[in-house]
C-alpha cells in the first residue's frame, strides 16, 4: 500500500449520510482528499469493495493467477525493472544475464490485507503517523492475505522464483513486518534479503533505489503493486490525474501491464484518488438532463 505503494494507509472520517473525507498520504506530495460515498451501513463504499466484495476478490485472484501465468511462460528473460537512465516516454529494460529470477511486490493491499487498522479507521478515527506506527509495530495477525497471493506465492516459488517484499513500512518495524507476512502465509521475508522497507536508503518513500539495489541482484521478471509507484517513482513526478491517465495508456507503457506490471486494485486509499470534478469529468463531456428530466 501506499506510499509508493503506499505511506500508511488513509484517514477515514465518517459522516452519517452524504460522503466522507478521505485522506490519503502519499509518496508525492501532501496529503490528498478525496470524497468517497458511504453506505447506509456506515462504511465507505471503497472499503466495501476491497475487504468484503466478491468481486474485489475476484479482481485480484484475477491479476494473481496472470502473474503466474506470465512468469511461467517466460524463456529469456528481460528485466522488468526500467533501465538507469529511462522514462516513461522511452522506456527501456535491461537483460538479466545468468542473475536469479525474482518477483518484486509492495506489501499493502497488494499481498497483505490491513483489515484491523482499517477497521479502526472507519470508526472515524483520522490517519496519523503515530497511529501507523502502532499498527505496523502491533497489527501483526489483524490481517489476511490478499485473496490469491497465497497460492501465486507459494506457485511462484515452486518454480524457483524468489518473492521479494519492497514496502513503504518502515525499517524500523522490520521485526513485525516479516511476522505479519509469515504469518498470514505469504513469507518467508527477511529484511535485506527478501524485504526492503522505508529507510533502507536516504530517498524515504521513493521506491526506485531500493529496486535498483533488488535488480542488481536478481533478474526481476515481474512486479505487482496497487499504486503506480510500485512500478516507478517516474509515474508520481508532480503528474496531474489526466496526465498520469494518458501516461499509463501510451503505447510503450500500455504493452506492460500484464506483462511483467500487474496493478490490484486498490479504491480505498493511495496515488490515485485525486482529481477535482472537471479532472474527473472533463468539461467537454458533461451532460444535465434536459426538459422536465429529474
Amino acid at each position: 500500500m501506499r506510499l509508493v505503494s503506499w505511506t500508511p494507509a488513509f484517514a477515514a472520517a465518517l459522516a452519517l449520510q452524504g460522503c466522507v473525507s478521505v485522506s490519503a498520504p502519499t509518496s508525492i506530495a501532501a496529503s490528498k482528499t478525496a470524497a468517497v460515498p458511504v453506505t447506509v451501513d456506515g462504511v465507505p463504499a471503497g472499503m466495501q469493495y476491497l475487504y468484503a466484495s466478491g468481486e474485489g476478490a475476484a479482481v485480484s485472484i484475477q491479476a494473481w493467477n496472470a502473474v503466474v501465468g506470465y512468469v511461467r511462460a517466460q524463456r529469456a528473460p528481460i528485466s522488468v525493472v526500467l533501465a538507469q537512465g529511462a522514462t516513461l516516454a522511452a522506456p527501456a529494460w535491461t537483460s538479466c544475464g545468468t542473475k536469479p529470477k525474482a518477483v518484486v511486490f509492495d506489501v499493502d493491499e497488494t499481498v497483505l490485507l490491513n483489515l484491523g487498522f482499517e477497521y479502526d479507521a472507519a470508526s472515524g478515527q483520522p490517519w496519523s503517523d503515530s497511529r501507523w506506527q502502532d499498527w505496523e509495530r502491533t497489527g501483526i495477525k489483524q490481517v489476511a492475505p490478499v485473496p490469491g497471493a497465497r497460492e501465486a506465492l507459494a506457485a511462484l516459488r515452486a518454480m524457483g522464483v524468489t518473492i521479494v517484499f519492497n514496502s513503504n513500512r518502515s525499517a524500523a518495524n522490520a521485526a513485525p513486518t516479516e511476522a505479519a507476512i509469515i504469518g498470514a502465509g505469504l513469507g518467508p521475508a527477511r529484511h535485506g534479503e527478501t524485504l526492503f522497507l522505508s529507510g533502507d536508503d536516504a530517498t524515504g518513500s521513493k521506491k526506485d533505489g531500493r529496486r535498483a539495489t533488488i535488480a542488481a541482484r536478481y533478474c526481476v521478471v515481474a512486479m505487482g503493486g496497487d499504486q503506480l509507484g510500485d512500478f516507478s517513482d517516474l509515474f508520481n513526478a508532480g503528474q496531474s490525474p489526466a496526465a498520469r491517465r494518458a501516461v499509463v495508456q501510451s503505447p510503450a507503457i500500455a504493452a506492460k501491464w500484464g506483462a511483467g506490471w500487474f496493478v490490484l486494485p486498490n479504491p480505498v486509499y493511495g496515488t490515485a484518488l485525486k482529481g477535482s470534478r472537471d479532472e474527473v469529468f472533463p468539461p467537454a463531456l458533461h451532460w444535465a438532463p434536459t426538459g422536465g428530466a429529474k
